[in-house]
């Protein structure tokens, strides 16, 4: 069945990738219970609170589920603002223009893009072969190596690398490595809400990139979506990268492009539960 890239699409994709997010705040909770690491529905549109300086603190969906009103956002706006965090929301164009307006008009600044890809999983789907390299799903043994191979992998995103070691103990989701000569070398994770498959985290270490090992990587999570049930696969890029073109070399396209938006607190407002 051919995909069309709407509303409907849209909504699946965010739903997946925000239920794959939600995930990992039980984990916070427990590995840094000061940080009171939460997440509110707020008609469709997901919060997630994971510290007031962490990439994961934002929304998904927002206008997606429910018609975005000026009400409905600050309520939003006040779910961060009582735990001293900026406001920052990644909406796909398919909330359509009125919500774009809606965050100009309120102060709110584009932060950067992303790419949404999306493939049709079907019997198709092949695993990438490349001479000397070899790609397993993860063991309880491998949690240090994948940790290590994937740190390194994110050196040039120091605001990731410290997350690896949450993601290898979400148990929500799988998590894949490939090995050259024994040495992992690359890292990736697969989450999966329904029928779609997310694949995220995806990272090579410096010194192997440019050999194949994302090829394998994409090639061996699309098979475990395939082998689970999953009928769409999901990854986000950034726009124009090698990540994006890795991915259309398999057959991914462009969804849609996302936008994330900021607004900084005005002023600091008290925290929940404060005295």
């Amino acid at each position: 069945m051919a995909l069309f890239m709407d509303q409907l699409l849209a909504r699946r994709l965010e739903r997946a990738e925000a239920s794959v997010a939600v995930s990992f705040v039980g984990l916070r909770q427990v590995a840094a219970p000061a940080l009171e690491a939460t997440w509110r529905d707020f008609e469709g549109t997901y919060a997630i609170y994971d510290g007031a300086d962490s990439p994961f603190t934002q929304t998904f969906g927002l206008g997606l589920f429910a018609p975005l009103t000026t009400d409905a956002l600050s309520e939003i706006e006040r779910f961060f603002a009582e735990r001293g965090a900026a406001a920052v929301h990644e909406v796909s164009p398919l909330a359509g223009i009125e919500t774009f307006t809606l965050l100009a008009d309120r102060g709110y600044r584009p932060l950067e893009l992303g790419s949404v890809l999306v493939q049709e999983i079907d019997g198709a789907i092949e695993a990438t072969a490349v001479p000397g390299f070899t790609v397993r799903m993860c063991e309880d043994g491998d949690r240090a190596t994948w940790v290590e191979a994937s740190s390194s992998g994110w050196s040039h995103v120091p605001e990731i690398a410290p997350f690896t070691e949450i993601a290898i103990r979400n148990q929500a989701m799988a998590h894949f490595l490939v090995e050259r000569d024994g040495r992992a070398i690359a890292t990736g994770s697969l989450g999966i809400h329904d029928d779609v498959a997310l694949l995220a985290g995806a990272s090579t270490i410096p010194s192997a990139r440019g050999l194949g090992a994302q090829g394998m990587l994409l090639g061996a999570r699309l098979v475990e979506a395939r082998r689970r049930g999953c009928t769409v696969a999901l990854m986000v890029a950034t726009p124009g990268t090698t990540s994006q073109r890795n991915a259309e070399r398999r057959g991914f396209r462009v969804a849609y492009t996302r936008t994330k938006w900021r607004r900084d607190l005005a002023k600091p407002i008290a925290r929940v539960g404060a005295m």
